[in-house]
This record gives structure tokens, sequence and C-alpha cells, in this order.
């Protein structure tokens, strides 16, 4: 392997430091609106999408589903980080048969707070039998070097959405593709845990049951128990996933010819067989919203459905 100089070194840590200062200021997004009543946990449900707004309330029925918790743990290889909320939501069109087709928001399906990596870099790739990689670790005495945030991303829509298995446990409730973003100034903007063309394929299941309620509400969110709108109310399970194997990081280090990679799978155990891997979400809060009588709308369901929503809004 070539000898990098140190001119080069230096200049190198100064690039990626700057990258990493500007990554992490973020993109602006636009802010969930806020719902009234009934409808306020389903912020970002795709009521105005066409497969939503085409749905007759007959064949086809248009649903939101939200699920979110406030905590949890993923372990991937060797390494398992704490994460922070998690909050999932899509549509969903319930077809008369018993099948359904999955809607995902325009912004993804899967929104989820940055966690901190246990160790940071030094954690994750140090120390090192690479020479370049051992350079990274003696300059890492900087906190802010050191850091590592890591942020679970959408990378398609969910599938195999299975309404029945919300309320029993140990069943499979759906499947969603995501990666993970590792950030820090050492790897750069792009790097990833699994990629939008090979992801990691989430599956949770409940641990334990939830509790179980069903409330009615005016299609403006107003609570009414005669009211025309219905929300399946699933409180309170642990939710869980071991099934899913993790692809090896790739993209780190502003490429280097892949020897950030190598070294950070090398000390994380990536990529990890199914198995080895684990997903917890604690205390999940999931709500199933829909028609009550879908029929009565017939065949302006799907709008009817989107107009409530939009009625909601505060």
């Amino acid at each position: 392997m070539p000898l990098v100089p140190a001119r080069t070194k230096l200049a190198t840590v100064a690039a990626l430091t700057a990258l990493g200062a500007f990554a992490s200021m973020g993109s602006a997004t636009a802010a969930a609106p806020v719902l009234n009543g009934g409808w306020a946990p389903s912020t970002r449900c795709p009521v105005d999408a066409a497969p939503m707004l085409a749905s007759d309330g007959l064949d086809r029925s248009p649903q939101c589903v939200v699920s979110y918790s406030l905590s949890g743990t993923v372990k991937l290889g060797n390494t398992t980080v704490t994460t922070g909320k998690t909050n999932l939501q899509m549509g969903v069109v319930q077809n008369a048969d018993g099948t359904n087709a999955v809607v995902g928001p325009a912004g993804g399906a899967l929104i989820a707070d940055s966690a901190t990596v246990p160790g940071g870099l030094m954690g994750l790739m140090c120390p090192s039998d690479i020479p370049f990689v051992t350079d990274i670790c003696r300059q890492l005495s900087d906190a802010s070097l050191n850091k590592i945030t890591a942020t679970m991303e959408s990378v398609g829509t969910p599938s195999d959405f299975d309404q029945i298995a919300g309320v029993l446990t140990d069943q499979p409730i759906v499947t969603i593709p995501v990666r993970i973003r590792l950030q820090n100034p050492f790897l750069g903007d792009n790097c990833y845990i699994g990629t939008k063309s090979d992801p990691i394929l989430l599956r949770p299941k409940n641990l334990t049951a939830p509790e179980f309620g069903v409330e009615r509400f005016d299609g403006d969110g107003t609570a009414n128990e005669e009211g025309e709108m219905s929300r399946l109310n699933l409180l309170g399970a642990t939710q869980y996933d071991d099934s899913f194997a993790v692809p090896g990081a790739s993209g780190c280090g502003l490429g280097w010819f892949g020897i950030i990679d190598a070294a950070v799978n090398l000390k994380t155990g990536l990529p990890s067989a199914a198995g080895r891997n684990r997903l917890t979400l604690n205390d999940t809060q999931t709500y199933l919203t829909g028609l009550f009588a879908p029929g009565v709308a017939a065949p302006e369901a799907g709008r009817v459905f989107s107009r409530n929503w939009h009625s909601a809004v505060n």
C-alpha cells in the first residue's frame, strides 16, 4: 500500500472535518401538520396519493397506519446502539378479498431520531492493522472527530402488511426496507449500512400483546361515539425483530479504495447473517384509522377520507 504524505493527511482531515460540519446541518424539511382529535397521530398519512383517492369503499377501502416508539435498541453484528424516537406511517388500501396494498408517504415511511454510536469512531474501527486507518485513530482524541451518529432511513415502500398480526405475538406485521447512515467527519457524507438496492429488511413482531381499544370520531377529528371515522388503538407492546440480515458498510471515507469500509466491517462484524442482529422497540403505540362504514361513502370513499383528513388540520 503506498504511503500517504503527512501534508496530504492533514489536508484530508481538514476537508473531511468541513464536510462533516456541513453534513450535520442537514436539510430543511416541511413541518408536519397538527391534526385534531382522532386524526392526531396520522400527520404523514398519504391521503392524497392516487391509490388512496381511488378507493371506492366497496372493493377497496383507505386506511392510515401509524406506529411509533420513543426508545429502543438495534444490534448490528457486534455493535448495539440505543435508539430514540421512531415513527412509521403509511397508507393502506384494504381490498375486499383480504389482501392490501401499502402506500408510502412522499418523505419515506419511517422517520427516526439519530442515535450516537457507543465509543464513536474509535469503537467502530480502532485499533486497526491498516496503516492509513491507524493514522486516523491517532487523531481521535478530539471528541467532535470521534463522535458517530447513526440514522435509520426508509429506502422503499413497506410491504406485506398484516393487520391481524398487529394484535398477535411473534407474527411479522410489516416489512420495512431501510438503510443506516453513519455520519462522522472521517466517514464522509455517503457512509451507509445497507443500500437502496440491498436494504436491511425489518419485519417487526409483537413480543408482548398490545392493549386493544376503538374510538369513533367525526370527519374533522372531533370525538363522537357515532362518528363516521374509527380508529383502532394497539398500545404498549414491545416489538422486536431478530430475523434480518445486515450487509456491510459502504461509501465510507470518501472512497479510499474501500479501506475505511473494510475497517468498519471488520470491527463491527459486518456483514452479519440473520439471527445475529436484533431490533427492539419499547412501548409501541399503533393506530389504524379508517372510515367506520366505507361502503356508505361509495364510490367516493377515498376522496371523502382525504377531505376529512384535511378538515382536521389545525
